[in-house]
């Protein structure tokens, strides 16, 4: 394997003509380009160059070895000049997470206008209720609503997310009346064996609601809530996008968890990511009253 060390060593001593003067221009010493040399030649099996009265001449085998070494010289500093620089331009992909609930209600116009304003910067959007790491690289940012954030990363806390129960109107008007004491009469619509939210049901004024159906998708709960199948723990700012939706009275909103976008630390100084990170949280900010449930 070459030692590409050595290959400024051969050039700086080429041009300079002595190791003194070649370590002038590489800012090292005369012993370390002489290692370098030394070592650049015992792996050709070559003698480079040969000392004469005026300083270290070329031999035949450094001569041959000099227009390939330039050459490689320069398709180097070609490639240096094309990355320099990069991570300061407002270009290339840019790794997004974000729930499907929040990216496919209230993220899509945000993406559409940075995509318009930034024609340069596409984004991978990954749609998960699990949480991709930022420290594994698994992402470069993330939305997410969470009471606590566990990773080693930085990021903006923007405001709280407000969780509350929400059921269609028309289901209220008709069910409500008649409902039990402790929700007799009235249907949830079920998560499934998930303790946080059996909690809301067991805790809220009715518990004694009969509980239907196991949907883990939040989204398919959002449909069926619209649709008069029940009632369901979504985020508050379903009412705002659905008028048809009400939060069931007697019920509280539960604000917990808050929205934070978040980024890897090495990331913060590129431009693209700062760009879109600045973008995201000016525009999520706009709707603030969404996601508070106000």
């Amino acid at each position: 394997m070459m030692d590409w060390k050595s290959l400024p060593a051969f050039l700086a001593v080429a041009r300079g003509g002595s190791l003194r003067a070649a370590a002038e221009q590489v800012g090292g010493t005369h012993a370390t380009l002489r290692r370098q040399i030394e070592a650049l030649e015992a792996r050709l099996g070559v003698q480079l160059f040969r000392r004469g009265a005026d300083g270290l001449r070329l031999t035949a085998a450094g001569r041959t070895l000099l227009p390939q070494a330039l050459e490689a010289e320069t398709a180097l500093l070609k490639g240096f000049n094309a990355v320099q620089g990069l991570d300061r331009e407002a270009t290339g992909r840019i790794r997004l997470s974000a729930d499907p609930m929040t990216a496919h209600y209230l993220l899509a116009p945000v993406l559409a206008d940075f995509a318009a304003l930034y024609p340069e910067i596409d984004i991978d959007l990954h749609l998960s209720y699990d949480i991709d790491s930022i420290e594994k690289l698994e992402t470069d940012v993330s939305v997410r609503h969470v009471v606590e954030v566990e990773e080693d990363v930085v990021g903006r806390k923007l405001f709280p997310l407000a969780i509350g129960i929400y059921a269609a109107r028309d289901y209220l008007d008709q069910k409500l009346p008649n409902a039990g004491p402790k929700g007799q009469g009235l249907e949830w619509i079920g998560y499934g064996n998930v303790p946080e939210l059996l909690g809301y049901v067991e805790n809220s004024p009715f518990p004694k609601a009969r509980i239907r159906h196991t949907i883990p998708d939040p989204q398919m709960h959002l449909h069926l809530v619209r649709a008069g199948a029940g009632m369901s723990v979504l985020a508050a700012w379903v009412q705002a996008r659905f008028p048809e939706l009400q939060r069931v009275p007697g019920t509280d909103l539960d604000e917990r968890r808050s929205t934070w976008v978040l980024l890897h630390q090495d990331l913060r100084r590129v431009r693209r990511v700062r760009l879109f990170v600045d973008y995201l949280c000016a525009a999520l900010l706009e709707r603030r009253a969404d996601f508070i449930g106000a």
